[in-house]
């Protein structure tokens, strides 16, 4: 992996609310040899004001001194899924380099003219999730690659429960525009499926939304009823370029279950996939000869949470002018496919995917 050089690039973090800790704890630490984080901003100011003061990282008040700052090359772009593209936009139009959380933007048009944009002023777009490219899913790569299980033809993917409201302080966007368990939690399965098997062409789905409001019973907000705008019950399939067929199902609807996050179904075996919203294991290998399971030590780095990955191996492939991994046409192509679900359930027909993309290189160690 490359090594940096003098001019170590430079973020700019727009957004301090719950996600942001994990984010400045790794960048100020684990990946520091290779980024800087310059300057972060809130539209809360006491949450800016907290983590500047707890990450010695300057607080630039306006959003928009940030994203013009001569002091910042990347822009982090950690706000609400409601605000990521305004975010973007902006950023892109002030040349600077744009990594996202999920999902990308909240509309397809959306996401595609931050990626034109940025094409246009040879900037790089990125996104999360990362966490397929830490040790979990990248030794499952390598086991399909080699062919563990032969040639896969068929998945599956799962990520159910009842919601946030129970747990997050301020749960209420989940269940409103650009939320809902696909486009909160779907972009970790459908990062680590194409991953593993590559881009997908064509999808069907059924989407519903079961409760009408949702109760909050976390602090600080317990008590509090949420109106409920999107569909909180996703069922799809999926059709791979690569000739598998997928199977997804995502929900806030579910109090108990006893499904695994993802499997793999070969020509010659089964393959258990960790938890894609971790770096970490366990996996699991059932080749058709055998008669149990086996565990596979985990055969890259990465396995505890690493989140900043994404966005350090976007600063070295600037530095290195070479492709980057969580990048935006692998972003854009998942926000179509979960938008496909949802076109198609309303349409009762197949959704064609427009959009492809390129399997995401392996990871090396940094």
């Amino acid at each position: 992996m490359e090594k940096q050089g003098m001019n170590m690039p430079r973020i700019g973090v727009v957004g301090c609310g719950n996600i942001s800790g994990i984010y400045f704890t790794n960048l100020t630490g684990m990946f520091s040899k290779w980024v800087k984080v310059t300057a972060l901003t809130d539209l809360i100011p006491e949450r800016a004001e907290t983590a500047s003061a707890k990450y010695n990282i300057p607080y630039i008040k306006k959003t928009s001194d940030l994203l013009n700052s001569p002091d910042v090359d990347i822009v982090l772009n950690i706000t609400e899924p409601y605000n990521h593209y305004g975010v973007a936009i902006e950023a892109v139009r002030a040349g600077k380099h744009i990594y996202g959380e999920k999902p990308m933007c909240a509309k397809r048009e959306e996401a595609a003219e931050v990626n034109k944009i940025a094409a246009e002023k040879n900037l790089r777009t990125g996104n999360s999730p990362d966490t397929f490219l830490g040790a979990g899913i990248q030794t499952c790569r390598k086991l399909i690659d080699d062919g563990w299980i032969g040639r896969p033809v068929a998945a599956t993917a799962f990520m159910v429960n009842h919601g946030h409201e129970h747990w997050h302080p301020g749960p209420e966007f989940y269940y409103k525009y650009a939320g809902g368990p696909m486009f909160d939690m779907g972009p970790y399965y459908l990062n680590a499926l194409v991953n593993l098997l590559g881009p997908v062409v064509r999808v069907c789905g059924s989407t519903k939304k079961s409760f009408e409001t949702r109760t909050i019973t976390s602090k600080p907000l317990d008590g509090t009823v949420i109106k409920v705008d999107v569909p909180t019950h996703i069922a799809g399939v999926m059709d791979f370029a690569n000739g598998a067929v997928g199977t997804i199902i995502t929900s806030f609807d579910v109090y108990s279950h006893t499904l695994p996050c993802i499997e793999i179904y070969g020509s010659e075996g089964t393959l258990r996939v960790p938890d894609p919203n971790t770096f970490g294991g366990p996996v699991f290998v059932k080749r058709y000869r055998e008669e149990n399971w086996s565990q596979i030590p985990l055969l890259s780095n990465y396995s505890e949470n690493s989140r900043g990955l994404g966005i350090t191996d976007m600063a070295l492939a600037i530095s290195a002018s070479r492709p980057h991994r969580a990048n935006g046409e692998l972003a854009y192509h998942v926000l179509e496919v979960m938008h496909g679900f949802h076109d198609a359930s309303a349409s009762g027909s197949y959704y064609n995917v427009k959009s492809t993309c390129q399997r995401p290189e392996p990871l090396e160690k940094f």
